[in-house]
């Protein structure tokens, strides 16, 4: 580090006094980064903050001066950032101005005393010197850390050992997520302190949420932490996180982009294999759909471990734009509980076979992902074929719904036209009817009606539009209200099939009875 002022004044061989502050006064601990000498009014339009000013005092009158003069001369330093001051004396001013130590003392700028013998670069020299040794070591100590980190590459454990050896050179801890946000334990490394860790894996995951590279910095009970992603765009592979470091200076910075791109690396490597994995994954997939049993589950036996076991729910999913962080935790997901988590790409969707017990772990996850998903009733493995198509229907359906999650139940049995199928239809018909009614009546609207006029003439708008006396926009505005508070996708035929139905059965059951009343 640059020297400071109490370095100046242990250099004997400067014979430097020092005026202003006391000797064990922290402000003599302030660093010196470069040393400048002036006799200006105003010197700090040719200063940078963090100097050491020099002057014989030309600017000031020999005879005494208004203490006015020094306050606003040093006011000017201080504000200006300036580290201390050395006056010379015996040159121009045989001693000290009082004025002068007084605005120091006063403002809490050091002083000191630079004797005739002394010359302003010899003090110049010193901390040149100094600032180059200090530059040497820097550059020497970034050279053996850049090769420790080589040689760490190459052990087996590579990946652990770089991090390992991070920690050591900066005496800091590091800590390493992957693409679903998990924390990988790595042995013999440094522990994140548990105070810390929930801000630090609320932070990682909106790291790997922005899809993006990135840098971020944040505070957490005093300390400074660093989150590097790791990655390319839109296909991260973790997040790297360094916390009780030192101040990051440019040799610092070179050792951890280089354990970046190490890293970076290393996690590419292993993301090939993954691919090569999940491509296996699907063949076994394929085989279990094609009724290959023992082949499928011999094959999954030697690379995975068991199959799940029967029963399974079938769940098909339809990754977010970030899918590959999501076949990253799946793969987690199905190596924490192997026998009863299996997945595999098909197409542009993923299926995932789940024993019900771990189904509800599935739902949540693809939930954290963003992923709309639909899921089958429990099958054994010959029904596998059957389930996947419920799921897959259940999918279908959960997209034109805008919802997350459907399971084909709902779409079998919980719509009105499988119920009619029983003798619950017209309870089920007035339920779903009801909202409608409800918000006809506290609002004074008429969408029932309308609804009803539109089904009657076949969904024909300019037909409809002409029977109520309405304009074509506000009929679709009225068909487009009444699906949303029902529930419904009024564009599609299905749900107009449902309410046609339950307005059909109304009728059936009741003769004289008044729609609006529903």
């Amino acid at each position: 580090m640059p020297p400071t002022i109490n370095t100046l004044l242990h250099n004997t061989g400067l014979n430097l006094r020092l005026v202003v502050p006391e000797r064990d006064s922290k402000a003599l601990d302030t660093t010196v980064s470069w040393v400048h000498s002036s006799d200006l009014d105003d010197p700090t339009p040719f200063l940078d903050p963090g100097q050491l000013l020099l002057t014989d005092g030309t600017q000031f009158p020999v005879s005494d001066a208004g203490g006015d003069v020094y306050r606003d001369y040093v006011r000017r330093l201080v504000d200006h950032g300036i580290s201390g001051l050395g006056f010379a004396t015996q040159v121009i001013h045989g001693a000290l101005p009082e004025g002068l130590e007084s605005a120091c003392r006063e403002q809490g700028l050091p002083l000191l005393e630079v004797p005739d013998r002394t010359p302003f670069i010899a003090v110049i020299r010193f901390v040149a010197d100094w600032l180059a040794r200090e530059q040497n070591a820097r550059a020497e100590w970034s050279l053996q850390a850049q090769r420790s980190i080589a040689r760490a590459a190459l052990r087996p454990d590579g990946l652990r050992s770089i991090l390992a050896e991070l920690e050591r050179q900066l005496h800091g801890w590091v800590a390493l997520f992957d693409a679903a946000g998990n924390h990988i334990l790595m042995p013999n490394n440094r522990p994140v302190p548990s105070g810390l860790m929930p801000s630090v894996e609320g932070a990682v995951r909106r790291a790997l949420d922005q899809g993006a590279r990135s840098v971020a910095q944040l505070t957490v009970e005093g300390q400074q932490i660093t989150l590097q992603t790791l990655g390319r765009r839109h296909n991260l592979r973790g997040v790297l996180v360094l916390g009780a470091i030192e101040p990051l200076d440019p040799a610092r910075t070179d050792i951890i982009n280089s354990v970046i791109a190490l890293a970076s690396l290393a996690l590419e490597q292993t993301r090939t294999l993954d691919t090569a994995r999940r491509h296996l994954r699907s063949g076994v997939f394929e085989q279990l759909l094609s009724g290959s049993m023992d082949v499928a589950a011999r094959t999954a036996r030697q690379v995975w471990g068991r199959l799940p076991g029967e029963p399974v729910i079938v769940t098909a999913a339809r990754p977010p734009h970030q899918g590959q962080n999501l076949l990253e935790a799946l793969e987690l997901l199905s190596d924490d509980h192997r026998g009863a988590v299996f997945y595999a790409q098909r197409n542009e969707n993923v299926v995932i076979l789940a024993n019900p017990a771990h189904q509800q772990k599935v739902a949540a996850l693809l939930g954290r992902y963003g992923a709309t998903a639909g899921t089958s009733a429990p099958t054994d493995f010959p029904g596998l074929a059957k389930a996947l198509k419920e799921g897959e229907r259940a999918l279908q359906r959960a997209g034109e719904l805008s919802r997350p999650l459907l399971d084909f139940s709902e779409v079998a049995d919980g719509g009105m036209l499988g119920l009619l199928r029983r003798q619950e239809a017209e309870s089920v018909a007035r339920r779903l009817i009801e909202p409608l009614a409800r918000h006809d009546e506290a609002e004074q609207t008429q969408l029932l009606p309308t609804v009803a006029a539109w089904l009657t003439n076949n969904c024909v708008w300019d037909r409809t539009a002409r029977q109520l006396g309405v304009h074509r926009h506000t009929l679709r505005n009225r068909i487009d209200s009444a699906g949303s508070i029902l529930g419904l996708n009024l564009d599609g035929l299905r749900d107009r099939l449902e309410l046609f139905a339950a307005l059909q059965f109304l009728d059936m059951t009741d003769p004289g009875h008044d729609s609006s009343r529903a």
